[in-house]
C-alpha cells in the first residue's frame, strides 16, 4: 500500500528588509527561508504580510513586523507565530509600543539569537524564548602575510558605532603594521561624511563603502581580525561568519556579543572606548601568543555555527509548534 503523502507546511518569512538588501534582517530571513526548505517546508520571503496563505509566520523584527503579526493573526487565528528579536527589539531596554506588546503576546514562539536574549524579557514571556544561534559557512581564514588587518563589516548606523574603530587607530602606535578597512554602506548622509573625513585622516584606514557578499566574505577570511564595536546587538551575523572563517572578534562586551562568545572571551573592550580598543589592536597585533590564542578560542566556537546545528533547532521548534507530521524525514 502506497504511503499517505505527507502534507506540506507553508511558511511565510516576513522582514522589514527589502528584496536586495544586505542588511542583516535580510541575511537572516533568506537564510532562514534555505533551512526550512531543507526541512521539506514552502517558504515565502516578504517584507510584510498581505494575505498569504500560511501554516507559520516568522516575523523577523518583532517591532518592525509587529502588525504583519497582529494582522495575520486576526485573519488566521489558527496560525501559528514565531517572533525574531532583533537587537533593537530588547536593547538598550525592553520597551515595546503597545502593537509590539500585542504581538509578543500573540506568538507561540520567540526566537533568540543568543542565550542572553530571554534575560531582557519579563518574566511572563520567557517560557516562549528559543534560542537558534545563527550558522554561517565562510572562506577559510588566510591573513594577509604582511603587516595586520583589521576589518569592520557593517552599515554605517549609530548603533553599530562605526566611528570608534578609526578613534582606537589614535591609540595604536605608528610602529605597529596595522590596517584597518571599513565595508558598509552609510546610513545617513552625516555618517558618511564623518566617515570619509575620518579615513582621509588617517593613511591606515580604507573605507570600502557596500560590497557584494563574496567580496565581503574574501575581506574577512583575510584579516586577522573582525572588530564589532556595537552599543547593542541581537546576535550578529557578521559573528557567526567570522567564527565560521576563524577570524578573531574584538568586540564590545554587550549582552549581544557575549551571549555568543562568552564572558571569557580574551577579544572584549567597554563599548565605546576607543582607549581600551586600541590597546587590544595593539596587542593582538604585537603578541604573537595573544593573537594565536585568540585564533583558537575562535576556531573551538565553530560547532555553534554549523548549519547542522541550527538547522537541528529548527526542527525542534518546528516539533514543539506541532509540525511534526509536516517535516522531511
Amino acid at each position: 500500500m502506497a504511503s499517505k503523502p505527507r502534507p506540506t507546511l507553508h511558511v511565510v518569512i516576513a522582514t522589514p528588509a527589502p528584496r536586495g538588501s544586505s542588511s542583516g534582517n535580510r541575511v537572516t530571513a533568506l537564510r532562514q527561508a534555505l533551512l526550512l526548505r531543507r526541512l521539506g517546508a514552502r517558504v515565502q520571503v516578504v517584507e510584510s504580510w498581505r494575505g498569504q496563505a500560511c501554516d507559520l509566520l516568522v516575523a523577523v523584527h518583532a517591532v518592525k513586523e509587529a502588525r504583519s503579526v497582529l494582522a495575520a493573526s486576526a485573519a488566521l487565528p489558527d496560525l501559528r507565530i514565531a517572533v525574531l528579536l532583533a537587537g533593537t527589539d530588547i536593547y538598550p531596554h525592553f520597551a515595546p509600543d503597545a502593537d509590539t506588546r500585542a504581538a509578543l503576546a500573540r506568538a507561540d514562539a520567540l526566537i533568540a539569537l543568543q542565550r542572553h536574549s530571554a534575560e531582557s524579557l519579563p518574566e511572563a514571556l520567557r517560557p516562549k524564548v528559543c534560542t537558534i544561534v545563527q550558522s554561517a559557512t565562510a572562506a577559510p581564514h588566510q591573513p594577509k602575510a604582511a603587516g595586520f588587518q583589521a576589518c569592520v563589516l557593517a552599515h554605517l548606523r549609530p548603533v553599530k558605532d562605526p566611528l570608534l574603530p578609526l578613534h582606537a587607530l589614535h591609540h595604536v602606535p605608528q610602529r605597529v603594521p596595522i590596517a584597518l578597512a571599513f565595508a558598509g554602506r552609510a546610513m545617513t548622509p552625516e555618517l558618511g561624511q564623518q566617515m570619509a573625513a575620518a579615513v582621509a585622516a588617517d593613511p591606515r584606514a580604507r573605507w570600502l563603502g557596500e560590497l557584494p557578499r563574496r567580496a565581503a566574505r574574501e575581506l574577512l577570511a583575510q584579516s586577522h581580525v573582525c572588530l564589532v564595536p556595537s552599543t547593542a546587538e541581537g546576535g550578529a551575523n557578521v559573528v557567526s561568519e567570522a567564527i565560521a572563517a576563524a577570524t578573531p572578534v574584538l568586540a564590545t562586551a554587550i549582552p549581544g556579543n557575549l551571549g555568543l562568545l562568552g564572558e571569557a572571551w580574551p577579544g572584549l573592550f567597554p563599548p565605546g572606548d576607543a582607549a581600551a580598543l586600541g590597546a587590544l589592536l595593539t596587542h593582538a597585533a604585537t603578541d604573537r601568543a595573544f593573537y594565536q590564542r585568540l585564533v583558537a578560542a575562535t576556531i573551538a566556537l565553530q560547532p555553534l555555527v554549523d548549519p547542522r546545528h541550527e538547522m537541528q533547532a529548527w526542527r525542534e521548534l518546528l516539533l514543539r509548534l506541532g509540525f511534526a507530521s509536516r517535516l522531511a524525514r
